[in-house]
């Protein structure tokens, strides 16, 4: 029995060779390979590895090489239509049936790709003719070199009708070919061809081996759509292909993750920028099958969107997709760029080395339903709050893996009883916008999810001068303590706003220097209450707080500073529950006191 080689293709896409290996040897990850003990040869000593990557194994030992459907039907002797059947069924797939028909199917496939590179390789050569002057003069106005113009392939499809036919018919194409690859349309008469592309320029989309299967047009000028994908056919599936995923591949090994950029030019910019490992979805919010594919090379990708309203909810709907769909190690990250700004226009302004950074800061899967969740409504009654409690619930009965069901549980319930004893405490009962920031004298609002909570942990004023100047002059230490500074209220109301407008700024203006971040806060107003820290006495007795001081010694003064503060509000709230257990005495109040205890065991006494 035959199988259409596509089939194949996308059993073998579905399905990590790890994935089906691992119910019959236990693996060891290793790099972007596992390990473990060969099943065909009796061995001691690991000489078994697996690459999902290049989806194979093999056994330096014995020599035993395969695939996915390969290693089936060697582990479990079945014969090769066995083994699909049995692969298809654990991928979700159907298997087609195969007949004389769709075996014609496949033979037009294969002689499709050939055709396709034909074209391709025909609108390059338009770009460079005198045809393609206003294509290429927008290309380069982008910044791209020829270099990159010719690593792309871009190319150019000229505003004269027909030529593309004229064309390739020189060539051996027949025009039921270019109607079958998308690349011309007849009318409903079956007459007059029109070509599919046209005063458009030209990216090709390649397969995950590298051949190309269908392309991106970009208007030049006026009109609409002002990008263009091929529409489907036997080569092209747009909601299972990306964008440079075949080059992005190999990058990835080196760069240890993969960006998911919004279109064609953001990839290319970041490619000629230096990061190659970059792909697109071709036009529309990322599949589930995209996300499998995206897996298959990088266990947390980062998707990169505009920081605006519609950057949001493009987060939040890809995170909603791939909730189901987490297992142990697999996730997504998130990283939003400045309000505005693309990852070209970015680079251009601040460098690569700034847009690293900020991908370094990516914000976890688990941050973009927390935040959103707890934006959509007030939670300063007992209805709110279970309806909030509900709300969240409901996200982690999504999760089918169970294991990462169970920490998503355990860390969004962490984050309601921090959320719920802050209320109490603070006592604030108003509505917070998560997206209002400082402006002139008002005292600002942290940004959703990392809101000042109360008193708790108020420091003497020496102390409190001491932890703002390090912030000041050493703002690197700021993204990864950002929750843990907002848990602490300072005495002084002048140095406690001027905290919580540097924490605001963290997270609006995620790259910033020392002097940039002095800057804003003299343009908001606040030089006087800068003054007040950025003191020699404050250095005097706190040398780490100085602008000299190295981040190392800063970042340890600071970890001190958050640890102790950690513990007394593990101590305010242990009280706190006590009480609340000798008023209402029930099971739920007596399992969150012992879950404090707990927690201020491992927290250290004071």
């Amino acid at each position: 029995m035959a199988f259409p080689p596509q089939f194949l293709d996308e059993l073998r896409a579905r399905l990590p060779v790890s994935e089906i290996v691992a119910k019959k040897v236990r693996l060891i990850r290793r790099g972007r390979e596992f390990t473990g003990l060969c099943p065909f040869h009796n061995e001691k000593t690991p000489s078994f590895t697996v690459n999902d990557d290049k989806g194979f194994y093999h056994c330096f030992g014995c020599g035993a090489h395969g695939d996915v459907i390969s290693f089936a039907m060697e582990t479990e002797g079945l014969s090769f239509p066995e083994a699909i059947e049995r692969l298809a069924s654990h991928a979700g797939l159907e298997v087609p049936v195969s007949s004389p028909e769709e075996r014609e199917r496949a033979k037009v496939r294969s002689n499709l790709y050939g055709v396709v590179e034909k074209v391709c390789g025909w609108y390059q050569e338009q770009l460079v003719q005198a045809g393609g002057r206003e294509a290429y003069s927008y290309l380069r106005d982008r910044g791209f070199t020829d270099e990159t113009i010719a690593r792309f392939r871009l190319g150019y499809a000229p505003d004269e009708r027909g030529l593309l036919q004229l064309a390739m018919a020189s060539c051996g194409v027949r025009q039921d070919q270019l109607v079958e690859a998308g690349l011309i349309k007849l009318t409903e008469a079956g007459t007059n061809p029109r070509d599919y592309f046209f005063n458009r320029v030209i990216f090709p989309i390649n397969d995950s081996r590298g051949r190309v299967i269908a392309f991106g047009g970009r208007i030049l000028g006026d009109g609409q759509p002002k990008y263009l994908n091929s529409p489907e056919t036997p080569l092209f599936r747009k909601g299972r292909s990306l964008y440079n995923f075949n080059m992005a591949r190999e990058a990835s090994r080196e760069a240890g993750t993969v960006i998911i950029a919004e279109g064609y030019t953001d990839v290319i910019a970041l490619d000629q920028a230096g990061l190659p490992n970059a792909v697109a979805p071709l036009g529309t919010a990322i599949t589930e099958d995209q996300i499998r594919l995206i897996w298959r090379i990088a266990d947390e990708p980062v998707l990169c969107f505009d920081g605006d309203n519609a950057g949001e909810r493009a987060a939040l709907r890809a995170a909603e997709r791939a909730l189901p769909m987490l297992q142990p190690g697999k996730t997504l990250r998130f990283m939003a760029l400045p309000l505005g700004e693309d990852p070209d226009t970015f680079i251009k302004v601040r460098g690569a080395e700034d847009f690293r950074s900020l991908l370094e800061r990516s914000h976890q899967l688990v941050d973009v339903i927390w935040k959103a969740e707890i934006a959509i409504a007030n939670h300063d009654t007992p209805e709110r709050k279970a309806d909030l409690e509900r709300r969240i619930n409901g996200r982690m009965t999504q999760i089918e893996d169970p294991g990462v069901k169970y920490h998503y549980q355990q860390t969004l319930r962490q984050r309601l009883r921090d959320l719920f004893a802050a209320d109490r405490r603070s006592g604030k009962h108003q509505r917070t916008n998560p997206r209002r920031h400082f402006e002139g004298q008002n005292r600002p609002e942290v940004m959703a999810g990392l809101r000042a909570r109360g008193d708790i942990g108020a420091m003497k004023a020496q102390q409190e001068r001491m932890l703002v100047a390090t912030l000041v002059n050493h703002p690197d230490l700021l993204p990864d303590s950002l929750e843990a500074l907002n848990e602490i209220s300072l005495q002084n109301k002048e140095l406690d706003t001027l905290l919580r407008v540097i924490l605001n700024l963290a997270v609006t203006k995620p790259v910033l220097d020392s002097k940039n971040l002095k800057r804003h806060l003299v343009d908001g107003g606040l030089e006087q209450s800068l003054e007040q820290v950025l003191h020699s006495q404050v250095y005097r007795q706190a040398s780490f707080a100085a602008p000299d001081a190295t981040i190392a010694n800063a970042r340890a003064a600071l970890e001190e500073i958050l640890a102790r503060h950690r513990r007394e509000r593990l101590v305010a709230d242990r009280v706190a529950a006590k009480q609340e257990l000798a008023d209402e005495n029930n099971e739920t109040k007596s399992n969150k006191l012992l879950e404090l205890v707990r927690e201020q065991s491992g927290a250290g006494s004071l």
